[in-house]
């Protein structure tokens, strides 16, 4: 299994670094989830990855964690 770190990217104006993180929560916390991300393997290799709205969906909808692969 690999590791990756994936990003979301917001521009929020606030006063202090706590404001905009607490700016960035309300609004995950609110609106639609976000389809755009940066994903940076192991290599420190970037990829701009944009997320089919319904196909994601539909995975998310499934227990992957039921699949012996993940085991």
């Amino acid at each position: 299994m690999h590791k990756y770190t994936v990003s979301i990217t917001r521009e929020i104006e606030a006063d202090t670094a706590e404001e905009a993180a607490l700016l960035l929560y309300q609004e995950l916390s609110k609106g639609p989830v976000p389809d755009g991300y940066s994903v940076t393997d192991e290599t420190k290799v970037t990829t701009e990855v944009k997320l089919d709205r319904d196909k994601a969906d539909e995975f998310a909808s499934i227990d992957h964690t039921a699949d012996p692969g993940n085991w």
